[in-house]
C-alpha cells in the first residue's frame, strides 16, 4: 500500500511477492581471477610416451691444467663419459563438471549455456593448478593403479646445486628414480648476498639465468630494498629533458648482478609457499634459466564426456603431465624466506 500521496519506487519494490521492479543485472560475467601463468608462459613443452619420463644431464669436468702431450705421443687414453640419467613421474590432474539439464536451459547471467561456461572455467582452473604444483616442494611418486596417484617432483624439490636454505633446511633432489621434497628450514630474512651467491653458482655451472620469480610479497621485499642505503647497487636511472608530466617510479623491474646476469623481476600470484598448504611461512625465490625447463605431456588438456546421470550432463577436463628439469644446475632457489621481514644486505 502507498504510504503517501504518491506511488513511489519503494512501493513498487514492496509489492508481494518480490515486487513489481524488474531486476537490473549486467549480462556479463566480470572476471575476478584473470591471472596469467608466468612459469608456464616461460617454459617450453613437449610430449612424453610413458608415465615415467627420463633425460640425460651431462656435466663437464673441471679444466685439466696438466693437459699437455708430447709430440708424436700415442693416443692411449679414453676421455668419453656419459651424463646422469634422471627423470620425473607424470601426474594426472583433473576437474569434473556436472550441470543439470534445467540449469543448462535456464536464462542465466552472461552465458547461453552454463555447462560450456563451467567447462571453460574449470579448464582455466586446471592450468592454474599445474602452474602452482610445478613450483611446489612436492616430491615425486609412482602411480600404483590403486590408491596412490602419480605425483610430479616440483621445482623446489629438485634443486640442490644452487640452493640456499634456512637453518635446519635440507635439500631434496633426484636419486634412485625419485625426487624427494626438501626439508624446511627456519624462516629468515631474504638477503642480497644469498641472491648473488645463487646467481654466481649458476653462472659457474655454465648457465646464464634471466628470471627472478617469487610471490608478490617477496618481489616487493626485493624492490623496496633496492631503494635503501643498504643496497649495493648503482642509482636507478631517471630520464630527464622530456616535456610533460613527471612519472614517479617506485619499483625496480630488472636487477643486473655480477657476470652480466640480468634478472627480470617476475611476480607469480600462484606460486605456493614452500610448506603449502599447511601454513603461510617458508617463502622461496627462484633464479631461473627457463630454456632448461619444460612441461611434458603424456596427454595434453582435453575434455571428455562422462556417462549421463539422470537429468545432468557431466564432463571431465584432464591433463597427464610432468615437469622436466633438463638441467638442475641451471636453476637456483633461495628458500625459507620470512616474507614479513625486510630484506637485508
Amino acid at each position: 500500500m502507498a504510504t503517501s500521496d504518491y506511488w513511489s519506487s519503494a512501493d513498487l519494490k514492496g509489492v508481494a511477492y518480490n515486487g513489481y521492479v524488474n531486476e537490473d543485472v549486467m549480462q556479463q560475467i566480470i572476471e575476478i581471477l584473470d591471472i596469467d601463468l608466468p612459469f608456464t608462459q616461460r617454459v617450453s613443452s613437449d610430449s612424453v610416451s610413458n608415465s615415467y619420463t627420463e633425460w640425460p644431464q651431462y656435466t663437464y669436468d673441471a679444466p685439466n691444467l696438466g693437459n699437455a702431450a708430447v709430440d708424436g705421443e700415442d693416443a692411449n687414453q679414453n676421455d668419453a663419459k656419459g651424463g646422469a640419467r634422471v627423470g620425473n613421474h607424470c601426474q594426472i590432474s583433473k576437474k569434473v563438471v556436472a550441470v543439470t539439464t534445467r540449469a543448462r536451459n535456464s536464462d542465466v547471467i552472461g552465458t547461453s549455456d552454463e555447462f560450456s561456461e563451467q567447462l571453460m572455467r574449470q579448464t582455466e582452473q586446471l592450468r592454474r593448478d599445474v602452474e602452482a604444483i610445478s613450483l611446489s616442494n612436492q616430491g615425486s611418486q609412482a602411480d600404483n593403479g590403486n590408491d596412490t596417484p602419480g605425483l610430479i617432483g616440483g621445482l623446489n624439490a629438485w634443486l640442490t646445486t644452487n640452493a640456499v636454505r634456512g637453518v635446519g633446511g635440507v635439500d631434496g633432489g633426484f636419486a634412485n628414480g625419485a625426487v624427494t621434497a626438501a626439508t624446511l628450514g627456519t624462516p629468515a630474512a631474504l638477503s642480497e648476498t644469498n641472491i648473488r651467491n645463487v646467481c654466481q653458482s649458476i653462472y659457474e655451472q655454465g648457465f646464464d639465468p634471466s628470471v627472478m620469480m617469487a610471490r608478490p610479497a617477496v618481489i616487493r621485499l626485493v624492490s623496496e630494498y633496492m631503494f635503501t642505503d643498504a643496497a649495493r647497487i648503482g642509482l636507478q636511472q631517471t630520464e630527464t629533458g622530456k616535456s610533460g608530466a613527471s612519472t614517479a617510479v617506485g619499483s625496480v623491474k630488472v636487477f643486473i648482478t655480477d657476470f652480466d646476469v640480468e634478472l627480470m623481476f617476475t611476480p607469480n600470484r600462484l606460486m605456493p609457499h614452500m610448506d603449502a598448504p599447511d601454513t603461510t611461512a617458508n617463502d622461496s625465490l627462484f633464479i631461473l634459466t627457463p630454456e632448461y625447463l619444460r612441461h611434458g605431456f603424456l596427454h595434453n588438456y582435453r575434455t571428455e564426456p562422462l556417462a549421463k546421470l539422470g537429468l545432468a550432463d557431466r564432463s571431465q577436463v584432464a591433463v597427464d603431465w610432468t615437469l622436466k628439469v633438463l638441467a638442475e644446475q641451471a636453476q637456483g632457489v633461495v628458500a625459507d624466506i620470512d616474507a614479513t621481514t625486510a630484506m637485508v644486505a
